[in-house]
Parts: C-alpha cells; structure tokens; sequence
C-alpha cells in the first residue's frame, strides 16, 4: 500500500480554510500514487486555541459525525479523488464534546476514534474505546496524540490485530522537565527563508523531533506495527509545531519524513511481509500474561504486589 502522511499550517477555527488545504494535499498525493492519506490531530478545527474556549464557543466548534458539514465535505474530497481521507476535528454528541479522528471514504464513515486521555480543554470527554479497522485489506489503528505515551494503549490496539496505526499529533515545542525541551522562537520562523538551517536545527533538537525519536519509533518496533505520524508545521495557535510528519516501519525505521516548512506530504510503500519478520512480532507470540495480567490490569495507584512476594516479605 502507498500510504500518505501531511502536515500543514492551520487556522484557528476555520474549518473551510483547513478542508482547503486537506483537499489540496490529497490531490496532490493522488497525483503521486498514494491509497490514502493522514492528516495531524483535530486538523479540520485547529487545535491549540481550543484551550481558550468557553463552553458555548467549543460547542459551536463541534459537529456531529457523520452528518456534520465538515466530515460530509471530507467525504465529498474523499469521492473527488476516490481515496480514503483520516482527519481530525471537534465532535459533539449527547451534550458531550470529544476529540475526534475519523476515515472516510466515498461510502462514508469507516471508523470513528474518540481521544482516550484529552486534555487541552477542560470541556472535553475522554473516549473509552479502541479503534482497529478494515482498511484497503488492512488492519488499522488510531492514537491520538498523548494517547500514544500511554505503552499499554499501543500494546492493545496492536493485540487487537492492527497492522498500521495511525498517530495523529499536534506535539513538539513546549516547555518540559526534560533537557532542552521548550518553546522555539518566533523570530527562527519568521527567518526561515532566509536563515532555514537555524529553524531546522530548533525543529530537529530536543524540543521536536530528537524527543519524538526516543519514544515514537520504540511504539512501532515493540509492537511490529507500521506508525503513520502526523503533526502541523509552523503555528497552531500560538504554539510553533515542528512537523517531521513520517512513516515508521515494525523495525523502527524512518520510510520517510517532510523535512519542509511547507504545507506537504510524503509517502511511502508498505509491506506486510515486514511485520512478521519484525522483532515486535516475535515479542508479541513470546508474551506470557498469566504472569502479569494482575499487574497490568491493576491500578496504579494500589498495591498491586503479588500474593508470593508479599508471602516472601
């Protein structure tokens, strides 16, 4: 499968500007062979100026799915160029809001993805699902964003047979308890015409993508899965965000990556044939849960110390 990844700069809250740029994206990936294409987290919305919203503006925000204005409309490019399109946006239901990711195609509706830990506004419900899917003879996955630090959500959405999983993110370029993690200055952006090695420098330091490559090509090597990250580049609110949207192969290998401060796609060609020959997969079959279903299932705030080690005591 040729599966397709993008980034781009959005604008806060304009959704027919940022299914514009979904519907330019995904004409130019088709011109390029891609099956389908991913965009970030909530990408249809915006992310970052959510966190500002009052109950009333965020409800206006949302849309219900699948017959809101917006998810019809990707639906509508989805047909244009008969290739199935995963984006993000803000959905309400039953008085609940959710962060929400969803992949249409021509037909519709094939898979539904609410965040399980949001936490950029307090108005938000948290989903309470995993998410694995039929997909161009694919099984797939979705994670949103900080979703995907939690292993055990990864673990389980690749135990439930996904092959491929889909992380969309808006991350990279915030302040952290880790070395040389923080914001990147407005001036390295506005300079990147004219000075762009210093703005990749910033990009691809310990505030972006040297954080994301010490815990996100671990997610697809453990698991022996396929990662299709994605990220905005440039402003979502007012957060720089670095990009480096890429694809990951089950050993943990970058296929490919946008190293552009544009508005752009890469795609790369997927195999099954890697998955079974992964290390990720030969993990998974070697698991032995009896001894440590207990602990995992437990909560992590309880004393989850097995009765034998508590008898050894």
């Amino acid at each position: 499968m040729n599966l397709a990844v993008a980034q781009f700069q959005p604008k806060d809250g304009d959704k027919t500007y940022n299914l514009s740029i979904i519907r330019n994206l995904t004409e130019n990936a088709k011109s390029k062979g891609a099956d389908l294409i991913s965009f970030h987290e909530m990408s249809i919305t915006a992310y970052t100026f959510t966190k500002d919203l009052s109950l009333e503006e965020i409800t206006d925000l949302a849309e219900d799915v699948p017959n809101g204005k917006s998810t019809q409309e990707l639906m509508n490019i989805s047909q244009e160029f008969d290739m199935p399109i995963l984006a993000g946006l803000v959905e309400k239901e039953q008085g609940k809001i959710f962060n929400t990711y969803i992949c249409v195609t021509k037909d519709g509706v094939i898979a539904k993805y609410r965040k399980i830990h949001p936490f950029i506004s307090k108005f938000m419900s948290a989903g309470n699902e995993y998410c694995v899917f039929n997909l161009l003879g694919w099984k797939c996955g979705i994670l949103i964003c900080y979703d995907n630090n939690i292993i055990e959500n990864v673990r389980a959405t690749s135990l439930l047979g996904a092959e491929l999983i889909f992380a969309p993110h808006v991350t990279g370029c915030t302040p952290s308890a880790m070395p040389g993690r923080d914001y990147v200055a407005d001036k390295f952006w506005q300079n990147r015409e004219t000075d762009p090695v210093s703005l990749r420098l910033e990009f691809d330091g310990p505030k972006g993508r040297r954080w994301l490559m010490r815990w996100l090509p671990a997610r697809a090597y453990d698991n022996g899965v396929y990662y299709a990250f994605t990220n905005p580049i440039g402003y979502d609110g007012e957060h720089l965000k670095n990009g480096n949207s890429m694809i990951i192969d089950p050993y943990g290998e970058v296929l490919s990556e946008i190293k552009s401060f544009e508005d752009d796609i890469t795609i790369s060609k997927i195999t099954k044939e890697k998955i079974e020959l992964s290390g990720g997969w030969r993990y998974k079959n070697a698991r032995r849960p009896e001894i440590y279903k207990d602990i995992i299932g437990g909560d992590h705030n309880s004393d989850t110390t097995p009765v034998w080690m508590k008898e050894k005591e």
